[in-house]
């Protein structure tokens, strides 16, 4: 039987995977502070986002600036934890790229090309933590 953090056929994990989780922890705590930075400008100037007059959701951009502030802040945080190799930090942080997507797939009239963007970025930390967050552990 296997130690909890060595893979399960016993081999040592591939540096590609553990490189992937490392990045992933990193593009977290990158989108986390971009999330931040977002959120910042929308809340200290909501003109400076503008959204066109035909689109499902409309919600005020300072509403978007705090979920975008405080989202940005615990996923800043989360990104550090993935650091340790932790089920649960590897799991709130697939929980919380879930959530930087959601809330950037509702933003993408304010700001297009970056949204898609942050949420091609989430779908790769999500990927990464699901498939090869163990490898940090070991």
């Amino acid at each position: 039987m296997s130690d909890y953090g060595s893979s399960p056929s016993g081999r040592e994990p591939s540096g590609w995977a553990v490189g992937g989780v490392i990045f992933a922890g990193c593009m977290m705590i990158m989108i986390g502070t971009f999330g931040v930075l977002e959120g910042l400008a929308a809340i200290i100037k909501d003109s400076f986002f503008v959204v066109g007059a035909n689109y499902a959701y409309k919600v005020d951009v300072t509403t978007w600036g705090w979920v975008h502030l405080i989202l940005g802040a615990v996923v800043v945080l989360a990104g550090f934890y993935v650091f340790t190799g932790s089920l649960w930090a590897r799991i709130i942080g697939i929980v919380l790229a879930i959530f930087s997507a959601i809330a950037n797939f509702l933003f993408i009239p304010y700001y297009p090309f970056w949204t898609i963007l942050i949420i091609a970025l989430d779908a790769f930390v999500i990927w990464a933590l699901a498939a090869h967050g163990r490898a940090v552990r070991a």
